[in-house]
């Protein structure tokens, strides 16, 4: 098991933060997908959010905050003495500001918003076979073999991974940045998911967000709805390393849906009228 992942539900709180730019309570999530050991998904859980409110960018441009957190994430495996610089992750993490939700995905994690009972993808998962990666892999000189990048990675980006990188700073087909996506959340929106490919892998999104919906309905906990979606997922043979995070918008759980009744009214033109009734005079 070399998944990571973090909750942070009061960032203000949290951090200590006061000031202006900083909406109360705010809140940070993110799910970290580790291979070829766990250093590097253990060190983006302790310092990625860190390196996020550090950065000179924030908090007046998230965006570029979180952007130069990933690289700097990535910069500091390659520098360290102590981790294995050859373990890499995928990194998705939300963070929450006021109504304005943040996503920023590096890899095949997923983060789905769930709205009155549909599903809505939020990151899109970066599979080396995807069609605007793999034209970014061989832009940057890679092959794509097999749905492996340079036959040997399944993950279009990552953080870490040295053995597959050139120098700090070169362009290179494996590359930390993430792919971001933001929303401004409606009454609509009800909760979020947000799980490695392990879940994605045996589940389709409307499927995970009909099943939380569902539960919520039943004891409006976001955390057993978590532990279930991971048994849903064994059940189906899930093999792969399994995380997942329920994050509700609502302290109250999500609202029976009234499906409207349509009153169907059928109507029939003269001409038809008419050939009915000479159809019907006929058969007298």
């Amino acid at each position: 098991m070399e998944d990571e992942h973090v909750c942070v539900d009061n960032l203000v709180e949290h951090l200590g933060l006061r000031g202006p730019g900083i909406p109360a309570p705010g809140a940070f999530y993110g799910v970290f997908d580790g291979h070829g050991g766990s250093d590097a998904a253990c060190f983006v859980r302790k310092n990625i959010l860190k390196f996020i409110t550090e950065d000179c960018h924030f908090p007046n441009s998230i965006e570029k905050a979180i952007r130069s957190a990933f690289v700097k994430a990535d910069h500091a495996i390659a520098d360290s003495q102590s981790l294995d610089r050859n373990s890499g992750t995928t990194a998705l993490t939300v963070l929450i500001s006021g109504r304005t939700l943040l996503v920023a995905n590096a890899g095949d994690c997923r983060a789905v918003l769930g709205k009155r009972g549909r599903a809505f993808e939020l990151s899109r998962d970066h599979k080396p076979s995807c069609s605007v990666e793999k034209l970014r892999i061989e832009n940057l000189g890679g092959t794509v073999f097999d749905g492996y990048l340079n036959g040997q990675l399944a993950v279009a980006r990552a953080i870490g991974d040295w053995h597959m990188k050139g120098s700090k700073g070169s362009a290179c087909p494996l590359t930390p940045e993430p792919e971001f996506r933001e929303v401004r959340l409606t009454e609509e929106d009800e909760f979020l998911i947000i799980g490695c490919d392990g879940l994605w892998d045996v589940m389709s999104s409307q499927f995970a967000v009909s099943m939380v919906r569902k539960e919520l309905m039943e004891h409006n906990d976001p955390q057993r709805c978590s532990r279930e979606l991971v048994q849903e997922a064994l059940r189906r043979d899930c093999c792969d390393n399994l995380t997942v995070v329920v994050v509700c918008f609502s302290d109250d759980p999500p609202p029976q849906i009234e499906v409207p009744r349509f009153r169907v009214r059928r109507s029939i033109s003269m001409e038809g009228l008419h050939t009915l009734r000479g159809a019907l005079d006929s058969n007298v």
